[in-house]
């Protein structure tokens, strides 16, 4: 059995202030780094037993997810691939104002639709699952983790799942919800058998063993 991770990156610092830079949105949505709170929840996720037995670790080319990937490589002693194939989708404009309000929604029920300088549904899907295939070869019978974005996980997800946006990414695998909005971070495992043919999707629920603990003691 091959497993395949993918990890939507942890929370970013979004008190940055990127405006004297004069760059357009896209390159600045690249270079958010992490939050404080970010790095702690990164390390956290390192630490879990599905996490630590990598064969590889690959990132998309975001500060974020790079700064992520690397609790990840470090406690697997390797290193960050990075991959534009699992990039965040590009929204095409020089300022987030700019995306339409029903922007989101569009592109679910057009997977053709994007604005003139950005990528649609269909296209962040295709790349993601080039991708993917590449990381599938390398790593027959073996663990891999792909630190990448919500919509590229749910864009990627929907070769083999029903997927919506009401608001937040809705997954929905044989019929059962798996995803009903994204906690940052937020980890899937693809189980894939030996022909690289999917055997299994389900969602990683990591929990706070010191805050659980704490309950707990409270109930007693």
């Amino acid at each position: 059995m091959t497993k395949i991770y993918l990890l939507r990156h942890s929370m970013a610092d979004k008190n940055v202030d990127f405006r004297n830079l004069k760059e357009s949105f896209e390159n600045i949505n690249k270079k958010y780094i992490l939050s404080v709170e970010g790095e702690k929840k990164a390390q956290k996720y390192s630490e879990i037993s599905e996490l630590n037995n990598l064969n590889m670790v690959i990132s998309s080319n975001y500060v974020r997810s790079i700064a992520t990937a690397k609790y990840m490589a470090m406690k697997n002693k390797t290193k960050v691939i990075v991959d534009a194939s699992f990039d965040e989708r590009k929204f095409g404009v020089d300022d987030p104002e700019k995306i339409p309000a029903d922007f989101f929604k569009k592109q679910f029920i057009n997977q053709e639709y994007k604005l003139k300088y950005g990528e649609s549904f269909d296209e962040v899907r295709a790349r993601a699952i080039r991708g993917l295939a590449k990381v599938l070869k390398k790593n027959i019978g073996k663990n891999a983790l792909i630190v990448t974005h919500s919509s590229t996980i749910t864009f990627l997800l929907s070769k083999w799942c029903e997927v919506d946006y009401n608001t937040k990414y809705i997954v929905r695998y044989k019929g059962k919800t798996i995803i009903n909005g994204f906690t940052t971070p937020d980890l899937i495992e693809l189980t894939f058998n030996d022909k690289n043919k999917l055997e299994g999707i389900r969602r990683v629920v990591v929990t706070n063993k010191k805050n659980d603990n704490k309950k707990k003691s409270k109930r007693k």
